[in-house]
């Protein structure tokens, strides 16, 4: 489905808006309740990666597409590896048969799992046979994806002897590590995080509760580049949200304030207020620990004419697609001058925006819903809209809310 996206009027905004729990959260809990289900979950997120999560845990299936869920990828590794007696293949799309695991698959082998590549060596599909795990130390690189070292970290908990992850040089994405470690403290099992050494604790029998999952900031990211374009006085209220939150997405709340955007917390909401101009000097941001908000970072700063050096993204060539590529393209097409390397992406000022551009979204929900905010801006398209379900079912009514016109092409 391709849309075209346009703002009538530029009068302030004042909406609530009610977005489901957060992805990362909901995906950790998921493994967890399937070791431990003594844990009942609400607010769980609607998207497409956990739904497919939600599938494959449940299916007797031996063979097992998860699309285009990464996280789901990483996470079912490490939990069908200890599950005994069990034999599958995880596959997915084929941009997931590009993207790699082979780092998590060598840890996993060092453990003694049973595991091969069915295909290309280091890429899924990959086969697993589930066998008791004895060993309880491994090392892992501390710079790549949090979702290998989660992925381990969630297996330990009910391996015999728990797990000791040693992490191999400079660590990236730490916060998404603590949200793992953060859930499974609020669990009632124990675990230490001192220097590059994670150690695990075999779980006990743990307590019946109720966990109910924050909504997702990623997901909010798109209403602050909304505020952001906003007029003075606009007002976005987004829930359910905490001030004291596992996701490292929420440095948007100091971030935008950049843009002029400031973040009251009230409740378990926030309200998004656009409280003044935004500076106009140049924005330097290291986004390594929360990599998810270059794309919405990198659109607002051009459609509000921003230069701006963000760097930490190395994370983003291995997304649903090239993230920094796609942002390079799309942009530019937009009127952007931009300059990329494999970890940073550099925005100067432009002196044109182009209207009625048609923006790729390369199956990718983030390209989809970082553009879709432009429309305050200038008439835009977007191609293959329907990527958003991947992580935001109702996306497009919630911007229709706001003031955004869609018309399909």
């Amino acid at each position: 489905m391709d849309i075209l996206l346009n703002v009538s009027n530029s009068k302030k905004i004042i909406e609530e808006i009610t977005i489901s729990g957060s992805k990362s959260e909901s995906n950790r809990l998921l493994i967890l309740q399937q070791l431990f289900p003594e844990i009942s979950i609400e607010n769980l997120s609607d998207s497409d990666d956990s739904i497919h999560l939600q599938h494959a845990l449940s299916t007797k299936a031996s063979l097992i597409d998860i699309g285009h869920a990464g996280t789901a990828m990483r996470f079912l590794v490490g939990y069908f590896a200890s599950k005994q007696n069990s034999e599958v293949v995880l596959t997915g799309s084929e941009r997931m048969q590009q993207r790699p695991i082979g780092i998590l698959v060598e840890a996993l082998k060092d453990l003694g799992v049973d595991i091969s590549y069915e295909a290309k060596e280091r890429y899924p599909p990959v086969r697993i046979k589930g066998k008791a795990i004895t060993k309880d130390n491994v090392q892992i690189n501390g710079n790549v994806s949090s979702q290998y070292i989660s992925s381990l970290i969630l297996m330990g908990t009910h391996l015999e002897k728990g797990l000791t992850i040693e992490l191999i040089g400079k660590i990236t994405s730490i916060p998404y590590i603590e949200m793992t470690l953060s859930l499974l403290n609020q669990l009632g099992m124990e675990t230490h995080f001192e220097g590059n050494t994670i150690k695990v604790l075999p779980a006990k029998q743990l307590q019946k509760q109720t966990v109910v999952v924050e909504s997702d900031w990623s997901s909010a990211s798109y209403f602050y580049s909304v505020a952001a374009f906003s007029k003075v006085g606009s007002a976005i209220q987004l829930s359910a949200y905490k001030k004291e939150s596992l996701q490292g997405d929420s440095c948007l709340a100091e971030i935008y304030t950049h843009f002029g955007v400031e973040t009251v917390f009230d409740q378990n909401t926030i309200i998004l207020k656009k409280v003044r101009e935004p500076n106009m000097g140049l924005l330097t941001l290291d986004l390594k620990n929360a990599p998810d908000i270059a794309q919405t970072v990198a659109v607002t700063c051009f459609g509000l004419g921003i230069a701006c050096h963000l760097t930490g993204l190395h994370t983003l060539k291995i997304k649903e697609t090239d993230r920094l590529e796609a942002l390079e393209a799309e942009l530019k097409k937009l009127g952007a001058v931009i300059a990329i390397t494999n970890e940073s992406l550099s925005l100067s000022i432009s002196e044109v925006m182009n209207t009625n551009v048609a923006i790729k979204t390369y199956n990718d929900h983030r390209m989809a819903m970082a553009f879709a905010p432009m429309a305050f801006k200038v008439p835009i398209a977007i191609l293959n809209a329907e990527v958003v379900s991947k992580s935001y079912q109702k996306f497009w009514t919630d911007m229709q809310q706001i003031g955004i016109q869609i018309k399909e092409l």
